[in-house]
């Protein structure tokens, strides 16, 4: 359980396209729980990211560095979560909740990862009431309707997005 120096260890997986202001207030409480906060960046193609994996890990390297985490780094993955979190020498998973509707597929996920390693622990953060709506899927949907998403990503986030966006094409022009 865990690793052997007896550093405590926390894996915070997720897809991160792109990392929001909720996923950053994730990374600095989760930062605090822990020895070292390893963030995984998935490659998780099911959700249809608009940054390729390596785009998105360098976006959350950025975030990280600008919010001054010394106890974190960032490592993509493309493999079961249970695994990576072995692999990286973690007792902890953390995850954000943003809603009750966040709770149900969280909670069957950590009875699943439970079943494949009880030694390592899920804990849940709740997100900063301020930044319970954001979600990177609807950060996405605002950007490319030509939304202002200013309020849920940082400003380098913001021109990332919007640069993506000018790229892929922008919808319901009027």
């Amino acid at each position: 359980m865990g690793n052997a120096g007896g550093e405590r260890v926390g894996v915070y997986p997720g897809t991160f396209d792109p990392i929001t202001l909720g996923h950053s207030d994730i990374i600095r409480r989760g930062a605090k729980l822990v020895d070292r906060l390893v963030i995984g960046v998935t490659t998780n193609m099911s959700k249809s990211p608009i940054f390729s994996p390596e785009e998105r890990i360098a976006m959350v390297e950025r975030e990280v560095e600008a919010l001054g985490i010394e106890n974190a780094s960032v490592v993509g993955f493309n493999a079961l979560l249970m695994r990576f979190a072995e692999k990286q020498g973690a007792s902890v998973i953390i995850r954000g909740l943003r809603a009750v509707a966040d709770f149900e597929y969280e909670y069957q996920m950590a009875g699943m990862n439970q079943h494949l390693n009880s030694g390592i622990e899920t804990i849940f953060l709740m997100a900063d009431v301020g930044l319970q709506p954001i979600a990177s899927k609807l950060v996405k949907e605002i950007a490319i309707f030509g939304g202002d998403i200013s309020g849920f990503v940082s400003p380098a986030v913001r021109d990332d997005v919007i640069a993506r966006v000018e790229r892929i094409g922008r919808q319901g022009e009027y």
